[in-house]
């Protein structure tokens, strides 16, 4: 099977209904939850990430791609079906950036194994199409990792939708602005494409979605299309990575708590910003000193998913209120005792309240 073992784990479940509580910030935070903070395949998981990515990073701001390559489970595209979900890749021969797209399986099985690639989606119901920037801190992932593999096509069976995910450029051999520009050239190429049309209107309805280093993406190549005029329907970032100078209370409480640490972020930044730069440059703290408002733009609606035990939390947040006092559309997920890479197995109630949170929020236009 392409991607995880785990894939059909409780999937065959009708997900569960997210509780809610608020605290005095008026965060939701999900009440119900399993006995065990982090379940512990979950943890097996992320532990064994982050002690490769250990071995990977080099002092001197280099990385050691090869052995990342060698280390890293890859999963193969599948044009017949896993799970009700088939997938293909295809490269945007204009500048050779590869995508994978990622269908729900026609009905008559005897389609099976056929990409079509002149039909729209549909010419009567909206299909919403997710273009998925992968996390891993603009150094490690791609669009074939095992790991991301998997949790496209769970978005696929859980939110009806297509997804799009794209193997952009990563640091330290590409820096930025490498990672933004393949995702705004992503955009548009999925926007010019026929075959993910739908609806009477005959477009593309398109959302931007991303963990980590692409939920930062995610952002970026947001307010380029607004500042265009490229119409996107929604943003969906999972625990964004920003930053900035400062140290904040969430960086000091958690710091090497929950797989991550502050050394570690610092690491990626030097080796994703512009030489000589600092955390305060924009594609880090979008809305610090050197950052610009959205006040007055178009910006799309905004679904910010923020972990309880990611250390970076507060820049998070400070996001989330940075697009509210631009008067923007968003909303918070806040998971309070979630952390980071909740949403890779579904294996705990933060993965059932996520999908069902997307689901909601990706066939609001429908």
């Amino acid at each position: 099977m392409a991607g995880s073992d785990e894939v059909n784990h409780n999937e065959s479940k009708a997900a569960k209904v997210c509780e809610y509580e608020f605290n005095l910030d008026r965060r939701p935070i999900l009440k119900r939850l399993n006995s065990r903070v982090v379940p512990l395949n979950t943890w097996i998981l992320i532990s064994n990430f982050k002690l490769a990515y250990n071995l990977l990073r080099r002092p001197d701001g280099t990385f050691d791609r090869e052995l990342a390559e060698f280390l890293e489970r890859k999963a193969p595209a599948n044009s017949f079906p896993v799970d009700g979900v088939f997938s293909f890749d295809i490269v945007d021969k204009s500048i050779g950036l590869l995508n994978r797209v990622y269908r729900p399986a026609p009905e008559n099985e005897t389609q099976w194994g056929t990409i079509e690639l002149e039909k729209p989606l549909s010419t009567t119901e909206i299909v919403p199409v997710i273009i998925f920037f992968h996390g891993g801190s603009f150094t490690h992932s791609s669009a074939n990792s095992a790991i991301y593999d998997s949790f496209c096509r769970r978005l696929v069976a859980n939110c009806k939708a297509v997804v799009v995910s794209v193997n952009y450029r990563r640091s330290p051999e590409h820096r930025y602005p490498c990672a933004y520009d393949d995702g705004w050239a992503a955009l548009n190429w999925v926007k010019s494409r026929q075959w993910l049309q739908s609806g009477k209107d005959s477009k593309v309805h398109v959302y931007l979605a991303g963990d980590s280093s692409g939920g930062n993406i995610t952002h970026h190549v947001a307010v380029r299309a607004a500042e265009s005029g490229v119409e996107v329907l929604g943003n969906i970032l999972l625990h964004p990575m920003f930053g900035g100078q400062e140290r904040t209370e969430s960086e000091k409480r958690l710091d090497g708590k929950y797989f991550v640490t502050v050394q570690d972020r610092d690491w990626y930044w030097r080796a994703f910003l512009p030489e000589g730069e600092d955390r305060d440059h924009p594609a880090c703290n979008p809305f610090g000193p050197r950052g610009k408002t959205l006040e007055g733009l178009n910006f799309p609606k905004s679904l910010v998913v923020v972990a309880g035990f990611d250390l970076v939390q507060d820049w998070q947040l400070a996001y989330f209120e940075g697009l509210k006092k631009a008067g923007q559309d968003v909303k918070l997920l806040f998971l309070n005792q979630a952390t980071i890479g909740f949403y890779f197995l579904p294996n705990n109630d933060h993965f059932y309240c996520l999908m069902e949170e997307i689901r909601n929020f990706v066939h609001s236009n429908c």
